[in-house]
């Protein structure tokens, strides 16, 4: 066990390395969605047994992320990056050689999504919070969502060579040797002891867990993030298998992916630096509606290359730009001290979300041969979180006294 590092971390280092990390972890599961027919149809399953495995994925790594930010918070984000890096390898390996649906779920989908808990946002943002002054905060977790945008418009090509060079099974074994590159980097997100203590002495985590349930601001984001997470994930794991059953080519949907990964390292910095001026809440509201818009008009337009195309650069800008806005909020109204574990619990209603996206994706296609049912719901779905982020208030939480740990 190495001892925590004794020198505050540089916004250099921090980024850096927190960027390497997202863009691995995210880059390799927006991928995800290029298995979907190699491996249903090489082992007869139907769509929904993948959707099912692929929403465990998320429900899982909502539910693990609560307890992984936790432990961040207490022990500091480099346990729980090698940890986190150690099962995604493991989760992979299990989704090349499950022989079974169920053994598909418990890999693909408990393992990669308890993986995706301890490498991903919720644990990065953490440490950007408690190491980066609040003035640049809002910028640096902007990057941190754009490395994690560069990593789906560089991984998601990848992937997709890999699969049609070395097979299904044996692209995952790669992938497997590469998320192992967390570990090295996560040494450099050793906080310093007396960082990683220090700012949590006023609460207990029963009473940050009350103090946010009690808000209604807090609720409203959380009800906010659970439509985000319906939309990303439902179009990231179905738009493939929806274009291929419109007649579009597979390189079509690789294309789109990327797309979607290089606009969104563009909406997401720009996500992040506009909410260092402006109001949170309404940029969010921006981006749930102009959503909607986007999929309404892709459902109208005659399907072609150029229209998917114009949709993923569309969709792309607005992709992960929620995330640097809703975790800034939080850091905003309760403080540093217990923000890896407060964006774990959003974000677990982002992954409830997730799981009812991907998994209603399939389950409606198998009963109705289309995806149009979740299309319209995503679009709903699109308006009512714009209408509820808009009475968020931003501003730091009262606290009539400090309340002893």
């Amino acid at each position: 066990m190495h001892p925590a590092a004794t020198q505050p971390l540089s916004l250099k280092q921090v980024l850096v390395c927190g960027a390497m990390i997202v863009t691995l972890s995210m880059g390799i599961r927006h991928g995800f969605g290029l298995w979907l027919q190699p491996i249903t149809q090489e082992q007869g399953w139907s769509r929904q047994a993948f959707s099912f495995a692929i929403a465990v994925q998320n429900l899982s790594w909502g539910v693990i992320g609560v307890f992984a930010g936790m432990l961040a918070d207490k022990l500091g984000a480099f346990r729980v990056l090698v940890a986190g890096a150690v099962l995604y390898a493991l989760g992979l390996l299990g989704m090349a050689f499950s022989p079974t649906p169920l053994l598909f779920a418990l890999t693909a989908g408990v393992l990669i999504g308890a993986a995706q808990a301890g490498t991903t946002y919720a644990v990065i943002y953490g440490v950007i919070g408690r190491q980066i002054s609040p003035e640049k905060r809002s910028w640096a977790m902007g990057v941190a969502a754009a490395a994690g945008s560069f990593g789906q418009f560089l991984m998601v090509p990848v992937e997709g060579q890999l699969i049609a060079r070395l097979g299904a099974h044996t692209s995952l074994v790669v992938l497997a040797a590469m998320v192992l590159m967390i570990v090295p980097l996560a040494f450099g997100l050793r906080e310093p002891r007396h960082d990683s203590v220090a700012v949590r002495r006023h609460q207990t985590i029963g009473q940050a867990i009350r103090e946010a349930f009690g808000y209604p601001s807090f609720m409203l984001l959380t009800a906010g993030y659970f439509v985000c997470g319906f939309q990303v994930v439902f179009i990231g794991v179905h738009m493939p298998s929806y274009l291929r059953d419109r007649g579009l080519s597979p390189e079509v949907a690789s294309y789109a992916l990327a797309l979607i990964g290089l606009f969104n390292v563009f909406g997401t910095y720009v996500a992040g630096s506009l909410g260092a001026r402006l109001a949170k809440r309404k940029l969010l509201a921006a981006i749930y509606i102009t959503r909607a818009v986007a999929i309404t008009l892709f459902l109208v337009v005659p399907i072609s290359p150029l229209t998917v195309y114009v949709f993923a650069a569309v969709m792309g800008f607005l992709w992960l730009s929620t995330v640097p806005l809703t975790s800034g909020i939080v850091a905003q109204i309760f403080g540093v001290a217990h923000l890896s574990m407060l964006g774990g619990i959003v974000f677990f209603s982002h992954q409830v979300g997730s799981f009812l996206g991907v998994w209603l994706g399939g389950y409606l296609y198998d009963r109705t041969g289309s995806y149009d049912i979740v299309w319209y719901i995503a679009i709903a779905l699109g308006v009512f979180a714009a209408l509820i982020n808009l009475p968020v208030k931003e501003s730091a939480i009262a606290r009539p006294a400090a309340q002893p740990a």
